[in-house]
């Protein structure tokens, strides 16, 4: 799976704290605290039909990652939301859209470690791109990564924070194999994820997710849990090992990139019959329902 260049995205409008510019001129000062040490926090944001889903949630867990790495100053939703708006209005973009909001601690005055150096409040990057979900509909392939997920006791994966490396390596990993993403194990050598996204198996009609002891809680992932309750489809949070997802009957993962997306084969081995299975299209739907629905309005 390679994301396609869409042309519509050539003569992108990009917000740098606070300032719209072209994307080839868009510009992040090297003393930011992003560019020194991924010293930031970041959501992503699909836009359905002029409304963002679940929106507030988000901007929550944006405030909280930035309250827990100890930002001094953070902007409020209101501020953020008009921010928003105006990148929006400047692309003149109304659905079918994702956003990667990004906050940086902010511009340092010197090079250095020390967020004492930040004296000038924190910057907000609002990129907003035409972009479809980014998973193949029809199902996606995996393997599991060498790399682990890091435990809660060296980086708590309740930051939602910008140091994506363990990812990006586990990323390398399932394109030198042919896959599109691949299973990420916590230290105990239990699921916690994709590279990407959040993973859901299904046995006899009943659904299972790993906790998120080492990995963030998706905002995604929430609304399966939250649908499959309200469906009546039984769903256990726990530590489900690798064997437990060679045997299920079915798989898919989780995202605002993609959404609700099917998984055919782990690390070559087909999942059930190697199809979307009925739990997988029943939840798939009902989100479709959801995302064209509801959502705060912002365009």
């Amino acid at each position: 799976m390679l994301q396609k260049f869409d042309e519509r995205n050539r003569d992108l409008i990009v917000n740098v704290g606070g300032r719209l510019t072209h994307r080839d001129e868009a510009a992040v000062s090297p003393f930011d605290s992003v560019v020194q040490g991924g010293d930031a926090v970041w959501e992503g944001l699909r836009l359905y039909q002029g409304r963002i889903f679940r929106l507030t949630e988000h901007l929550a867990r944006l405030r909280r990652s930035a309250m827990a790495l100890a930002f001094e100053t953070i902007p409020s939703d209101a501020e953020i939301i008009a921010e928003i708006r105006r990148t929006l209005a400047a692309n003149k973009m109304t659905d079918n859209v994702h956003i990667r909001l990004t906050l940086s601690r902010g511009v340092k005055i010197t090079s250095g470690m020390d967020p004492r150096l930040n004296q000038s409040g924190p910057t907000l990057i609002v990129l907003a791109e035409h972009k479809a979900p980014v998973y193949d509909g029809d199902g996606i392939t995996l393997i599991t990564s060498s790399v682990r997920r890091t435990s809660p006791d060296s980086l708590d994966p309740k930051i939602h924070h910008n140091n994506l490396l363990t990812s990006i390596l586990a990323k390398i990993e399932a394109n030198v194999a042919g896959a599109d993403d691949a299973v990420m194990l916590d230290q105990r050598g239990f699921v916690a994820e994709t590279n990407a996204t959040h993973v859901f198996l299904a046995r006899g009609g009943a659904l299972g997710t790993p906790t998120t002891a080492a990995c963030p809680e998706g905002i995604t992932r929430q609304v399966v849990l939250d649908l499959a309750a309200a469906a009546g489809i039984c769903c256990t949070v726990g530590d489900y090992s690798l064997a437990q997802l060679y045997t299920a009957d079915e798989m898919f993962v989780s995202g605002t990139m993609g959404g609700l997306t099917p998984v055919l084969a782990v690390d070559g081995r087909p999942i059930g019959d190697g199809k979307p299975g009925p739990v997988t299209r029943q939840l798939a739907g009902l989100f479709a329902e959801l995302t064209a629905s509801s959502g705060i309005r912002v365009c």
